[in-house]
């Protein structure tokens, strides 16, 4: 069946949405659709059969609406309207919450329903949530509408005939004034509740050091104590700041920038604050932080179960600065040194990685120095990985990753995906050339025919196919809460069996016929030499697509996805 996704950005849901159903055979094509002109113009130029939007901010125009069936994905349960569904959700500290796929109409969140789905509202930021509880939800629920439409026999529910949700409700947008964190009274749980709410966006609107701060992501802190909204302390770039009744850690933080000036990056805490960061305990963490419940927050996290070891990282967004690549390559050569016969990399519910810290270029003094300086530090981190053979690697890919993230991914012995993740595995939509050893690690992977293709038509790969194709080992089917637990199972399983010492062996082989056949050095010295002239040449693409991408303007050149997607 011929459908058209409309949305307001190629978002991850998008994604998902886009690999499942062109894996089910169905012809996708995909708009990126701003305002309602937009609209109209996408669904003539392609005369769908279906409209499916996954994620769309603007109305789906009368002309549209009344010619085709045009299915709405809306994150919350039936009876429940307006923009900002999930955050009130986790605002209130909602349970369980729902996704709704309804069919346009006059009022917007009021048409009939094709199909629902409940998800658990797990403690965690409204992005993460977002990926995974709701984003499995979601798809389901996509999938049987796009089931039920393509049968002929199916007639959608009124909204008034099904059962009422509790909770569920028509809300206004949720405002500043109620995200505002009052730090003298609010305690802990509800500090962490509104940032939670507004991680990625849009953040929550704050007072700091003598200017204004959208505070993005928090983690509790469970030892250090002052005066309410007092600094106390820093760590691997994040700040501390006390509550009412204890403290948080802020991991990011974006300006507020007047009317016109450009939109601030978001950064993290201590690099954003700069020079206005008081003099405050700077508080070390060992390479292996260990990890578990009342532990000391970190980004990285060490644990070990027997002869498992696992190396747990997770930076916002997925981004990897310099500083976190260093950082996480000095864990895991720690890790490399602890008595374990398979370690795990990653592991964590979220992004696993999505290369270069875009935001942290952006904001640099130099730009292209900056990115230098990033894409050898990651490089630095892939060659550890490629060239440790005293024991299995496993990359625990929980949630989705992209460009260098997945060749980081690709460098260890197995890579294994939770059922819902989303790969990336190119770099064209930002106008690079690629590094991170992807010209020796992809077409290892799913050969060169195969990898040629992954980077030229630069569409997301779900997981189901990624299996399918080579790019990953395993994909396990679990709720994203169970990932961790399923994966230690899995490396546990992987560690007694009798084919793990004989892997080593031929590892150790391999890697020796590598370096005499194609020299890590050489694929290095030649993927960089082409991103050094990408990043000192101050016309190349990329410096627009940066800034744009960071600054949240509009790209040089739309749509912001494939153009052989938008075009089919």
């Amino acid at each position: 069946m011929r459908i058209l996704l409309i949305a307001s950005a190629y978002n991850s849901l998008t994604q998902r949405v886009h690999a499942e159903l062109r894996v089910r055979g169905h012809a996708v094509a995909v708009e990126v659709t701003p305002t309602s002109g937009d609209v109209v113009r996408a669904v003539d130029r392609h005369d769908p059969r279906l409209v499916v939007a996954p994620m769309l901010k603007t109305v789906v125009p009368r002309e549209v609406w009344t010619t085709r069936t045009c299915l709405i994905v809306h994150p919350g349960p039936v009876g429940d309207r307006g923009p900002s569904s999930l955050d009130w959700a986790i605002h209130e500290d909602a349970t369980v919450w729902g996704v709704t796929v309804l069919q346009a109409e006059e009022e917007m969140d009021a048409g009939p329903v094709w199909a629902t789905a409940a998800f658990p509202v797990t403690r965690t930021g409204k992005s993460d949530l977002y990926r995974n509880e709701l984003s499995d939800a979601a798809v389901d629920a996509v999938l049987t509408a796009v089931e039920r439409f393509a049968s002929g026999r199916h007639s959608p529910a009124a909204q008034s005939s099904l059962p009422a949700v509790p909770g569920a409700r028509t809300r206004p947008p949720m405002r500043q004034e109620t995200r505002r964190i009052a730090w003298a009274d609010d305690p802990t749980g509800t500090v962490l509740r509104k940032l939670r709410a507004a991680d990625s966006q849009p953040g929550v609107l704050d007072e700091l050091l003598g200017g204004e701060w959208f505070l993005h992501g928090g983690h509790p802190e469970y030892r250090l104590r002052g005066r309410p909204g007092e600094l106390l302390a820093t760590r691997a770039g994040a700040v501390c700041r006390a509550t009412a009744d204890g403290a948080v850690w802020l991991p990011e933080l974006r300006a507020r920038t007047g009317p016109g000036a450009p939109r601030a990056c978001k950064l993290p805490a201590v690099l954003a604050l700069g020079d206005r960061l008081p003099r405050l305990p700077r508080l070390s963490t060992p390479p292996l932080c260990p990890a578990g419940e009342g532990a000391p927050w970190s980004d990285i996290r060490y644990r070990e179960d027997g002869p498992v070891g696992t190396l747990w990282f997770s930076f916002p967004g997925g981004a990897m600065s310099t500083d976190h690549c260093r950082r996480l390559l000095e864990a895991y050569r720690a890790a490399c040194e602890r008595p374990t016969s398979v370690l795990v990399l990653g592991g964590g519910r979220d992004f696993f990685s999505n290369g270069i810290h875009l935001h942290v270029i952006e904001a640099a003094a130099d730009p292209a120095l900056e990115s230098w300086s990033n894409i050898n530090a990651m490089n630095d981190l892939v060659e550890a990985v490629l060239t440790t053979t005293d024991r299995l690697v496993v990359a625990a890919v929980g949630g989705n990753a992209a460009a260098g993230g997945v060749m980081l991914a690709l460098a260890a012995d197995e890579v294994w995906c939770r059922s819902g993740s989303v790969l990336n595995p190119h770099y064209r939509l930002m106008g690079l050339y690629g590094s991170e050893y992807w010209t020796y690690s992809l077409p290892r992977r799913v050969g060169a025919a195969a990898a040629e293709r992954l980077m030229r038509e630069a569409l997301p790969v779900g997981a189901g196919q990624a299996r399918d194709i080579g790019l990953v080992d395993e994909v396990i089917e679990c709720a994203p809460a169970r990932f961790s637990s399923e994966v230690t199972r899995l490396a546990q399983r992987l560690a007694g069996s009798s084919p793990a010492q004989s892997r080593l062996v031929a590892k150790k082989a391999e890697s020796e016929r590598r370096e005499a056949v194609t020299p890590l050095a050489a694929v290095r010295e030649r993927e960089l030499a082409n991103m050094h002239r990408i990043f000192f040449d101050p016309t190349a693409p990329y410096h627009a697509l940066r800034r744009a991408f960071c600054r949240k303007e509009p790209p040089p050149v739309p749509p912001a996805v494939p153009p052989d997607v938008a075009d089919a």
